[in-house]
């Protein structure tokens, strides 16, 4: 296995917004002058960290461990003159849950931008096309802000999916609830505090990105950068936000079901009461010993279907007069 086996493309950014492609020792080459330089990398590729000793030497192993860890969460790490990222963006990749997020990880200075990632990244894709239309960053500064904006804009449609199925569920629970929709509830409240266990960490990525002192980072640089910290300051409130909504909703949907409940055991108790002393007298009537009154009178039952019918209107009565229904 070579060592540019781990590459998956690499390109120069010619500071008007195009770049070209770079194969074999052109990779290498102009990492090391001052020509600015893209190179992705694939991180589970086993030649990746030699590629890496061999032409950013530079990158200590703390940085290198950090790059390729197989678990990580957003953070931020500046060295001299560059910077150490890693950041989180939504899985829209086929067949895959957007909460399953995926890491990108990236060090960057003003000459060179390495990133890395264990699986594919669509908004590392965009930023690869609009390099190749002539449309793509024109340096470090604006490649790090297009990349942050890509990763929020791609998170924008899952987070209205989130409020829209919050707002469905609520809408059917106050129309008619039904017990299965407590597993909807619980399964959108779980997405919600997954995608915030990653979205949180990066606000305050972008916090510290946006008061960085680099130089490669610009005052036109930091009012973007500023941008994407508005929008996923955002996003952590809107997750907050569907968070608390699914608690209110599954508790709105717990007294629903309650309700239901006792309205039936309501009016199996009203009708209990209704047919206790009915089932009281005919009890007593369908003994079977000597003295029964009128076991003779051809009459006698249709005077006690009489009695009982009085019996059960009078319980009316005094259940309405009672208020019990």
């Amino acid at each position: 296995m070579t060592n540019e086996s781990c590459i998956l493309h690499a390109c120069t950014l010619d500071g008007e917004g195009g770049g070209q492609m770079l194969e074999g020792a052109e990779i290498t080459r102009l990492l090391k002058d001052e020509t600015l330089a893209w190179v992705h990398l694939d991180a589970t590729s086993p030649a990746t960290r030699p590629w890496l000793h061999e032409n950013v030497a530079y990158l200590d192993n703390i940085i290198l461990d950090a790059l390729l860890a197989e678990e990580t969460r957003p953070r931020l790490l500046e060295v001299g003159n560059g910077t150490m990222m890693i950041l989180r963006g939504v899985n829209l990749n086929e067949n895959a849950d957007p909460e399953d997020m995926i890491s990108i990880r990236l060090w960057i200075d003003a000459h060179r931008i390495i990133t890395l990632r264990r699986r594919p990244l669509k908004a590392v894709q965009d930023i690869h096309a609009q390099i190749m239309d002539g449309k793509g960053p024109r340096d470090s500064g604006e490649f790090i802000c297009r990349l942050t904006a890509r990763l929020f804009d791609r998170m924008e449609p899952v987070m209205a999916t989130l409020n829209d199925s919050i707002d469905e569920i609520e809408e059917r629970i106050l129309d008619d609830p039904e017990p299965e929709e407590r597993a909807e509830i619980i399964n959108i409240r779980k997405r919600a505090i997954v995608l915030r266990r990653y979205i949180a960490p990066q606000k305050d990525v972008m916090g510290h990105l946006r008061l960085s002192e680099q130089l490669w980072l610009e005052a036109p640089h930091k009012r973007l950068l500023q941008e994407s910290l508005d929008r996923v300051t955002r996003f952590v409130e809107d997750l907050d936000a569907i968070r608390e909504r699914a608690q209110i909703v599954k508790d709105e949907l717990g007294n629903a079901l309650s309700d239901r409940l006792n309205k039936n055991l309501y009016i199996l108790s009203v009708i209990s009461a209704i047919f206790l002393p009915l089932g009281f007298f005919t009890g007593l009537m369908g003994i079977n010993i000597g003295g029964m009154p009128g076991v003779n009178d051809p009459a006698a039952f249709w005077l006690f279907t009489a009695l009982l019918l009085t019996i059960v209107s009078v319980q009316i009565l005094i259940f309405k007069k009672l208020k019990w229904f």
